[in-house]
């Protein structure tokens, strides 16, 4: 039987998670770990957890290996968010990804890209060790969002268009 609920976690994790956000805030980067700040469903506040994407195939992601968590859940509504690494900053867009073969690649490239995730997969029974087979298999268990960088107004190239106006 599969565990997936909040019981699965350490109960360290929010004080760890904390202090992820702060040394970000700080400067540090810290192996592959960004802040992801999404809107809260409800109330519209920053919400902030640490996540570690991962490109494959030229495309970045996320991956919540709870489907519920809150951060899926407020990014599921949003589409949108903040991603930080140290100071850096960068508006994104968030899809989540429906396609099982694009899941699947997903989360066979996580053990190897994200190691340092692989025990909370392990943790939730989700997989048994580090192994991609075992990832792809449970790619229909968890959620994968795809990270686009999101095109301001700023980024955008002035076409000629753009300069007779």
């Amino acid at each position: 039987m599969v565990r997936t609920s909040k019981e699965s976690l350490p109960g360290w994790l929010p004080f760890a998670n904390r202090v992820v956000r702060g040394l970000t805030r700080l400067g540090l980067n810290l192996g592959t770990i960004h802040v992801l700040t999404v809107p809260g469903r409800r109330s519209g506040e920053p919400r902030s957890t640490p996540v570690s994407p991962l490109t494959v195939d030229g495309r970045r992601y996320v991956v919540a290996a709870l489907p519920e968590c809150d951060w899926a859940r407020n990014a599921r509504a949003a589409g949108r968010g903040e991603l930080a690494r140290g100071r850096r900053s960068s508006p994104v867009l968030l899809t989540e990804v429906a396609d099982p073969a694009v899941r699947r690649e997903v989360l066979r490239a996580f053990p190897v890209k994200v190691p340092g995730g692989v025990p909370f997969f392990v943790r939730l029974g989700l997989v048994t060790k580090a192994d991609p087979d075992q990832f792809a298999a449970a790619a229909d268990r968890v959620a994968v969002f795809r990270v686009d960088r999101e095109v301001t107004t700023v980024d955008r190239e002035v076409t000629p268009v753009d300069r007779e106006k």
